[in-house]
């Protein structure tokens, strides 16, 4: 439903994104990740049909938006950052004015404003000016105009920004109800946000993509991919520690936690399955465990990972530009 194809952007000496493609299927939700900068917001822009781009193309339901910009944005819902609304209007005055713009007339726009009201829950707000409104409540009326049409395609940038934690998982429930039905690309710096609604998620930084996956495809990319927790009860003999460090597949172990209770964090070489030969040992050295846990990896690890200047993904688009 969503097919972008080595899109570019430059302003004027600067390369804002950098030949990105990607496709998105029905049923999808991409999380679109970046730091401040990396060319999210452009990227969206270009795909909504908001800004030209410099070479590329983006395909929304089989529509190019440069060559056929109405038949492609009858399709898309689009929450752009910053949710620019008209301030003096109310919220029911500014959903119905984007209604009539999208051809809905009489009891068809009625029941849509009331389908996106309930869905955004704003009907203590509907007759308030939006410039009256909360962060959160304004955010709520942006994505409201955004699902008034029913669209195949939703574009959302930073949906949950400002919203309160309560407001954040309706929210979240609403792109989730959505999900199966629809194809739903999310910008966000919420890393929470990426296991809470996306099924995929991309990151992206100096205008290029640097990893494209699910979640757990992602996290096995961390350092602490597979690494091994131990908690015991007492602290074993320095020997018995140093073994543990000596074991096949282990790169370090970093000890920690009280006196009364150490903790043994446990790293392997390159994502090795290392809990076995862990368990093996500290039950033949006959040590008193109250805890052993396996991690998948941390999302905000693999992220910075890739994104910091210092990273080799990171040394490649340097190179690249």
């Amino acid at each position: 439903m969503i097919e972008v194809q080595s899109l570019t952007k430059e302003f004027g000496s600067i390369r804002a994104v950098n030949g990105i493609s990607f496709s998105v299927a029905k049923g999808e939700v991409l999380g679109f990740l970046g730091p401040n900068g990396a060319g999210k917001s452009t990227t969206m822009k270009m795909i909504t049909g908001f800004l030209t781009p410099t070479s590329g193309s983006a395909i929304i339901c089989g529509h190019d938006i440069q060559k056929e910009p109405i038949a492609a944005k009858q399709r898309i819902g689009y929450l752009p950052e910053g949710a620019p609304l008209y301030p003096d209007m109310t919220a029911r005055g500014f959903l119905n004015f984007v209604g009539a713009s999208r051809g809905l007339d009489g009891a068809d726009r009625v029941k849509a404003i009331d389908r996106v009201v309930e869905m955004a829950q704003l009907d203590q707000v509907l007759n308030q000016p939006i410039e009256t409104l909360s962060k959160g409540f304004t955010r709520r009326v942006g994505l409201a105009q955004a699902l008034l049409h029913d669209p195949d395609v939703l574009i959302l940038d930073e949906p949950t920004d400002g919203l309160d934690p309560n407001q954040k998982h309706q929210v979240r429930q609403v792109i989730n109800d959505m999900a199966t039905v629809k194809s739903i690309v999310i910008s966000t710096h919420i890393l929470e946000e990426v296991h809470a609604v996306c099924s995929r998620a991309m990151i992206i930084a100096r205008g290029q993509l640097l990893a494209d996956g699910t979640p757990t495809e992602l996290e096995s990319q961390s350092r602490y991919h597979n690494t091994v927790t131990i908690r015991t009860l007492s602290m074993p003999p320095v020997p018995e520690r140093t073994g543990l460090g000596q074991l096949d597949g282990v790169s370090e172990v970093e000890e920690g936690g009280a006196p009364s209770a150490p903790e043994f964090r446990v790293r392997p070489q390159d994502g090795a399955v290392i809990l076995p030969a862990i368990s093996a040992y500290v039950t033949e050295n006959r040590w008193e465990v109250d805890e052993v846990r396996l991690e998948k990896g941390q999302l905000d690890d693999v992220f910075r990972q890739l994104t910091t200047s210092d990273s080799p993904a990171a040394t490649v688009v340097e190179e690249a530009a």
